[in-house]
């Protein structure tokens, strides 16, 4: 349990409130495998307006529920908001992605979901 994500911060938003932590955990699954697939997506067309959405609309729960790839988020969704056009960005998207499918796996597992 929470090898690849962590719940500190979650607990301490939900005020301990079981309930509430399983929800937001049933959210992270429904958004973030979306937006994972969506950013994966736009990198591989080099999308540069939809790479920058989806990582930034992915950057608070990425953060709240700390997969400690934040910084490579970022780098992501400037890569698409600069329009980096000379930068080979696929190793970071690679870095994320298998953050968010461990972190998804491990959810699932530990929620029963």
């Amino acid at each position: 349990m929470e090898q690849h994500y962590k719940l500190y911060r979650v607990r301490e938003l939900a005020d301990n409130d079981e309930d509430f932590i399983s929800t937001l955990a049933e959210a992270f699954l429904e958004e973030v495998s979306v937006d994972a697939d969506r950013l994966k997506k736009a990198v591989s067309e080099k999308d540069y307006y939809n790479t920058y959405q989806a990582a930034h609309k992915m950057k608070p729960t990425i953060d709240l529920f700390e997969l400690g790839v934040l910084d490579t988020l970022i780098e992501l969704q400037d890569w698409g908001k600069f329009e980096k056009k000379d930068l080979d960005i696929t190793p970071q998207l690679e870095v994320v992605l298998i953050a968010v499918d461990n972190a998804l796996e491990e959810i699932r597992s530990d929620f029963n979901l």
